[in-house]
């Protein structure tokens, strides 16, 4: 009859260590999908002072610039960390790394300290996203794991807990963000 208690107090503290394991595991995702969104809000945040800066320098290049505001207003409209946020964030890196690439046009622009300084906080900003990025991917791998893994699948299964989707690109958004910009005067 111990025998009995014993075997099954340690079933009951197994699904109780294994429900608190897959709870925290769904929180660093959480945390991981928060960074993103606070790295993403500051890049927004970046881009019309970029704007603005170039604009002084640059006043026929304002397809371009409608460009950027352009993406850079549907990148704040698109939700969540699904295939249709990926593709435009790409297109609003892809509009920013036009706009640099028209930078190199204007000595001045290039001096501007404004625009240097706005230039390093965005690249600085844009490191930290791809690491934030990393991050998420790392927590949903350790989540997915833990959701798969046998005998926790059985636990996750019980409390509705279900794998978590990679932050990933598409093949042609991949190529695509290898591609340097295209300017042409």
């Amino acid at each position: 009859m111990t025998v009995f208690y014993i075997v099954a107090g340690a079933a009951v503290l197994y699904f109780i260590l294994a429900y608190n394991g897959l709870v925290a595991a769904r929180q660093r995702v959480k945390e991981g999908a928060a960074d993103i969104d606070t790295l993403l809000k500051r890049r927004y945040d970046l881009i019309p002072n970029l704007v603005e800066t170039v604009k002084g320098y640059a006043a026929h290049e304002k397809q371009t610039l409608e460009q950027v505001v352009s993406a850079r207003s549907q990148a704040m409209n698109t939700s969540g960390l699904g295939e249709d946020k990926t593709q435009v964030e790409n297109a609003l890196s892809g509009t920013l790394k036009s706009l640099f690439a028209i930078s190199e046009s204007y000595p001045d622009l290039k001096a501007n300290q404004n625009f240097l300084e706005l230039q390093q906080e965005l690249s600085d900003t844009e490191n930290k996203i791809q690491a934030s990025r990393r991050f998420y991917n790392s927590t949903v791998m350790a989540m997915n794991t833990k959701v798969e893994s046998f005998p926790a699948n059985i636990v996750a299964k019980m409390f509705g807990f279900s794998k978590e989707a990679f932050f990933e690109l598409s093949e042609e958004e991949k190529k695509l963000a290898s591609q340097p910009p295209k300017v042409s005067f």
